[in-house]
């Protein structure tokens, strides 16, 4: 049976999103999170159409600079920070459209929650194990970068439930 999809698809390369102060975001992917910044770049802007023909905003946005980090053998993160006329200065819930969270595997849920509240970082309750359905064996638990945006800590060191009927995999931890 053929694939179907984009030829050549080998999986995510980096996912992107916009953040209200670069330098912040930096420090907390940094510092916090444990990624490392690749590099920079940025400022881009143009007095045609060009921003809004190939990134669909305004035609009058600066992009005063981007970050692209790494963490771990996840994705690649690229985080803009975007100065628009039109622009929508309010962090999305899960539930808007275009609501998103990036979730991080973590080793031991529970050190990583004390570690992050040690830091000041809001943790959205606690971790809660999944005992049933494909996702019984995973842990999870939500907590807020300093400017809203939602994260997600992930564990599941035994494996979840639904691969006893696959050979497939979510994720595949590297130590």
């Amino acid at each position: 049976m053929e694939k179907k999809g984009i030829p050549g698809n080998r999986g995510a390369e980096h996912f992107g999103f916009t953040v209200p102060n670069l330098k912040e975001a930096v420090d907390f992917f940094e510092n916090i999170i444990g990624a490392d910044v690749l590099y920079e770049i940025g400022p881009f802007a143009s007095d045609d159409n060009w921003m809004e023909e190939h990134l669909n905003v305004h035609p009058r946005t600066l992009v005063p600079k981007a970050a692209i980090v790494k963490c771990g053998n996840g994705s690649n993160f690229e985080i803009f920070e975007f100065k628009a006329p039109d622009q929508e200065q309010k962090t999305p819930k899960n539930s808007d459209w275009g609501g998103r969270h990036i979730a991080f595997y973590v080793d031991d849920i529970f050190e990583a929650v004390k570690y992050l509240k040690e830091n000041g970082i809001e943790v959205q309750g606690e971790p809660t194990t999944m005992t049933e359905g494909p996702s019984a064996g995973e842990s999870w638990v939500y907590f807020l970068s300093p400017w809203g945006m939602q994260f997600e800590l992930v564990s599941y060191n035994d494996g979840k439930a639904y691969e006893e009927n696959t050979s497939l995999r979510s994720f595949k931890p590297l130590k």
